[in-house]
């Protein structure tokens, strides 16, 4: 399934960040702590490549405790980047503390009232930046919602008299080059209800649960215990997702299930954290689905291209074989 959603207000984001550049000494991404990899963006990766990184794995409560260390080490291995991991339990004190310690950290030339720290924050839609920035100012300075794409302009917030943050609406990137991506970030509502279907959605989710947290499914959803005709873990997904409808009363009439809204529960939940604490992706997993996103879109690369010669069109051609935006973000971006 392939999931894409980049509205127009995100092309003048981009255009945005990659001017607010000039006078910013630290970039935070924040990520979600469930979907460390697909919810890091490739376009904010290529316009801040030159600029000393923090990675902030939002929501870690929510996500796998082994995982997000997993994560961290991952970000932390990379050249002029931070990694720290944040939740709704620590106090707004603490937090804001966390966070100007990572950033002098990274620039350590700047600070005092005559170089004050100047940093931008972008992240995906949905991943938490309002939320964090009402905390940390211990106002509301940005709204926020549980939908995607509530944020429209840039915003600065003064978190202390020699640090300024600068707050960016979310923003995917045009082309999402790995479904498995698409599939999360929709799962935990990055994207726009419009660009996907909640059933096929559903349905991956709970492909990966069932073989990876087997026994937190289970046990949200009270499925039998396996037997030696049926484990869950080799049932298939559409079966599993109409027994959490039959469980949760979405039914039609004579009997038949309601899909739809069974779909729309498990996202709900998974959302919610009350399945557990679930990441949908490791390091590796990550890496092996970037690799494998990055040599199908090489081929459709090649393909255009020799339709185009063939056509008589070869400058058009070049121009594609030239287009280093084809191909998706390196591994180490991931």
């Amino acid at each position: 399934m392939t999931i894409q959603w980049f509205p127009g207000h995100m092309h003048a984001t981009r255009k945005a960040i990659t001017e607010r550049m000039k006078t910013t000494d630290v970039v935070i991404e924040l990520l979600d702590a469930r979907l460390p990899g697909s919810s890091a963006n490739p376009a904010i990766a290529a316009i801040t490549a030159k600029k000393p990184r923090l990675k902030i794995l939002n929501k870690q409560d929510l996500a796998d405790p082994a995982r997000t260390a997993e994560w961290l080490a991952h970000y932390q291995a990379q050249e002029a980047t931070g990694a720290i991991a944040l939740d709704a339990s620590q106090t707004p004190p603490a937090q804001r503390a966390a966070i100007i310690e990572a950033c002098h950290r990274l620039s350590p030339n700047r600070g005092g009232l005559a170089k004050p720290m100047r940093v931008l924050i972008c992240g995906v839609p949905n991943v938490g930046k309002s939320t964090l920035i009402n905390t940390l100012s211990l106002k509301r300075q940005a709204k926020a919602a549980d939908e995607a794409g509530v944020t429209k302009q840039e915003q600065r917030i003064l978190l202390a008299d020699d640090f300024y943050l600068y707050d960016t609406p979310g923003m995917l990137w045009p082309k999402i080059i790995v479904p498995e991506s698409g599939v999360r970030l929709a799962a935990t509502g990055a994207v726009g209800r419009n660009a996907y279907d909640d059933e096929s959605v559903a349905l991956d989710v709970l492909a990966y649960l069932k073989a990876q947290y087997t026994e937190l499914l289970r046990a949200r959803y009270k499925l039998p215990a396996d037997n030696a005709q049926l484990a869950l873990c080799t049932q298939p997904d559409e079966d599993i997702l109409g027994a959490i409808g039959r469980k949760r009363g979405a039914l039609l009439g004579g009997g038949r299930i309601d899909m739809q809204k069974a779909a729309e529960a498990v996202l709900t939940d998974l959302r919610g954290g009350v399945i557990g604490r679930i990441t949908l992706e490791t390091v590796n997993q990550f890496l092996g689905w970037l690799a494998a996103g990055r040599k199908a879109e090489a081929e459709l690369k090649r393909q255009r291209a020799a339709a185009l010669r063939a056509r008589g069109r070869g400058r058009d051609a070049d121009a594609i074989e030239q287009d280093e935006n084809w191909g998706g973000p390196s591994e180490e971006e991931g």
